[in-house]
């Protein structure tokens, strides 16, 4: 044990392991973001009210329970840099590590303390060879670790692949996003209340095109929770 924790202060001092966000050296404990720089991102506390701006996107639109974006987005600020990190440089960790830190939070909750299942938003196969990972997926396995509940990345599939999201205005995103998700299981999510998670969220379109596959199956009631919301 003495040689190992030798090795690792040796593997430390030649290769530091430095915060994503402020570069400064991590403490024993810390992954990817040191904790000063993680407790100063700024949250929407979305997940603490009822009635918040993330619901107001979906009301009229489609039945969920609760909807919360954690972290507020903006141009230029961590949490885009960590989301940037997550989606397109191969930081899946940063899903994993965000997922836990968000999981805590979100166990102070009311609306989401009756969770049976956390389900992430699917990427189409082929995007998923080309990326090697879901970010989503990731984020989900994070919060399955702080929430103790499983994760289920086969149930909800991406059927089309359909072109990207930026770009578009909010008619454009909703038309993009129709019929693009469906359920390989009917049975396997009947009467469970579902998390439905995403990195991030703007029109919220592609989250109410998932919500509205997974309401097909008997009994199930849908909530939502994403990093952050623009």
């Amino acid at each position: 044990m003495k040689i190992k924790t030798i090795l690792d202060d040796i593997i430390h001092l030649l290769f530091p392991n430095t915060c994503l966000i402020c570069g400064e050296s991590l403490i024993q404990g810390e992954k990817i973001i040191c904790l000063s720089c993680l407790f100063k991102i700024p949250k929407t506390n979305h997940h603490l009210k009822l009635g918040n701006e993330t619901e107001k996107r979906f009301w009229g639109k489609v039945m969920i329970e609760n909807a919360a974006g954690y972290y507020s987005f903006q141009k230029g600020s961590s949490i885009q840099k960590l989301l940037h990190e997550l989606k397109y440089r191969g930081g899946k960790e940063v899903g994993l590590v965000l997922g836990k830190h968000i999981g805590l939070g979100l166990l102070r909750s009311p609306g989401f303390e009756n969770i049976d299942v956390i389900v992430p938003v699917p990427l189409h196969k082929n995007r998923l060879q080309k990326r090697g990972y879901n970010q989503s997926e990731w984020f989900a396995k994070g919060l399955a670790v702080a929430l103790e509940k499983p994760v289920d990345n086969q149930s909800l599939l991406r059927v089309i692949e359909n072109p990207t999201q930026t770009k578009k205005n909010v008619y454009e995103r909703w038309e993009n996003t129709q019929g693009i998700f469906e359920l390989a299981d009917i049975e396997a999510i009947k009467n469970k209340h579902i998390l439905l998670v995403d990195d991030v969220m703007t029109t919220g379109s592609t989250l109410e095109a998932c919500a509205q596959a997974l309401l097909i199956s008997p009994g199930t009631k849908v909530s939502i929770l994403t990093i952050a919301i623009a």
